[in-house]
This record gives structure tokens, sequence and C-alpha cells, in this order.
């Protein structure tokens, strides 16, 4: 099969936790209103660009699930086979979870908390057993059903850099080979998960990756050739305004 292989990525919408500017990683917050509302835009942005997929691969987390499920319906593909991973759960915030960020700005200094967000590999303190989420997160059905089924260890914290550590390969393992046998794949995951696939698409340096932030509910597009080969590099649809308004969303602290 020759010519252009295409992947869709979107961020989920909005969940509760990200409306209350709180740290929230592998806790499984659901879409708030204006979340559910984002997917529903994801969704019409796909449909007018008439696109349809073969697979769809998501997280282990509820944000995830709802904003695919959205998109799916909307563009008349309710059955699309879905894959679901731990692998592409949201990066651990490790015992920053649950945490306001603009109070711990106020706490430790807006740099210190910008680098626990977006740096490449400083490592946020870990979650221990004390933490008040712990029992929600390691007693979660999907969590619990995976720790039976994988010899892998699961994270207590992660930075940029852990994460990739667990995507990169189950991009090139699980998903890359059905984009070369010519399947139309989206991928509904997460901020990290999303600037983890970009910084190794696109070749992007530790440093420059910092500035990279990923607009939740707005879906971008990249395009390969036989050999994947990127043709086209995280191409948004939509409005530029909207697309330039999530992103400053995407890169802020926030308030409280």
């Amino acid at each position: 099969m020759t010519g252009k292989r295409i992947v869709v990525m979107a961020r989920h919408g909005e969940s509760e936790w990200s409306k209350n500017n709180v740290f929230c990683g592998w806790y499984d917050s659901h879409l708030s209103d204006r979340g559910t509302n984002e997917a529903l835009e994801c969704a019409q942005l796909l449909k007018q660009s008439n696109y349809k997929f073969d697979k769809a691969y998501t997280s282990l987390l509820t944000r995830a699930h709802q904003t695919l499920k959205i998109i799916t319906e909307h563009i008349d593909q309710p059955n699309l086979p879905v894959e679901e991973s731990w692998r592409l759960n949201e990066r651990h915030y490790g015992a920053l979870t649950g945490f306001n960020k603009a109070e711990l700005a106020e706490q430790y200094g807006e740099n210190q908390v910008q680098i626990w967000r977006r740096s490449f590999d400083v490592l946020p303190p870990e979650m221990d057993k004390s933490h008040a989420y712990y029992m929600s997160i390691w007693c979660h059905p999907k969590i619990v059903a995976h720790s039976y089924t994988t010899s892998e260890k699961f994270p207590s914290t992660e930075s940029l850099k852990e994460t990739m550590e667990r995507v990169i390969p189950y991009w090139d393992d699980f998903i890359v080979p059905n984009i070369k046998r010519g399947q139309r794949i989206l991928i509904v995951a997460h901020g990290t998960v999303l600037r983890s696939l970009i910084k190794y698409l696109d070749g992007i340096s530790d440093n420059d990756i910092c500035s990279i932030n990923i607009p939740s509910g707005i879906p971008f597009v990249y395009e390969f050739d036989d050999d994947m080969k990127v043709l086209s590099s995280k191409k948004f649809l939509g409005d530029k305004k909207r697309i330039e308004e999530g992103i400053a969303r995407a890169a802020s602290i926030g308030s409280h």
C-alpha cells in the first residue's frame, strides 16, 4: 500500500479537576460540563472534515473514554474498535495529585510549579500510601485488573521522561503496525501522553518540549509516508483563535 497514513490525536475535554485547577494525573476525574462541550466540538470538527477511523486507542481513565464516546457517536462510528492501555494514562503527578496549582505556586513559587508541570525530567515528590488519593487510584477496578495482567511496575510519580518510557514503546509496538497496515487511527489521550508522542515524532529537544502545550478538545493530524516518516506535523483542526485560546489555557497555572 502506498500513500499517506493518517493519525488523528486529541486531548480529552476539560475534567472536573482541571476545572478546579487541580493536578489530576491518575485520579479518575470525569469531564466537566465544559469538557463535554469540548468533546462535542472535537467530534464536530472531525465530522465536518469527513474523518472515519478503523481503530481508536485510549487510556484507562474515564475522562478520555467519555471524550472518545462522544466523538465516535457523533461521527456515526459508535462501534469503532477501541484498545485501552494504562500506558496511555496521563502522567502520574505523584504527591502533587489533588493540590491546586495556584496555591502550590504561592507556596513554592510559580517557577517551581512550572518545572514540575513542564520540565522534561524533573520528578514531583512520590505518592506514598498516606496520600489522600492513594486508595482512589490504586483500587480503581481497571488498575487492579491490569496489575494482574502485566509484570510492569506502575509509577508513583513521573516526569515527561518517564511517561515517554511507557508511551513510545506502546506506539512503536502496538499502534504503528496497524498504521502500516493502512488502518486509520484515532488516539484520544492526555496532555503529557500527546506531548510524549509529539516530542518523539517531531524530534523536539528536551528544552523545547517545555513550551509545547496541548489544548483540550481540539483534534490534530499527523500524516506519514509508508516508512512512517512524518509528512505533516500536528495540524490542528478548527478556528485559529480557538486553538490559540486553548493552548494558552493549557499553559496557564490559573488561579483559585
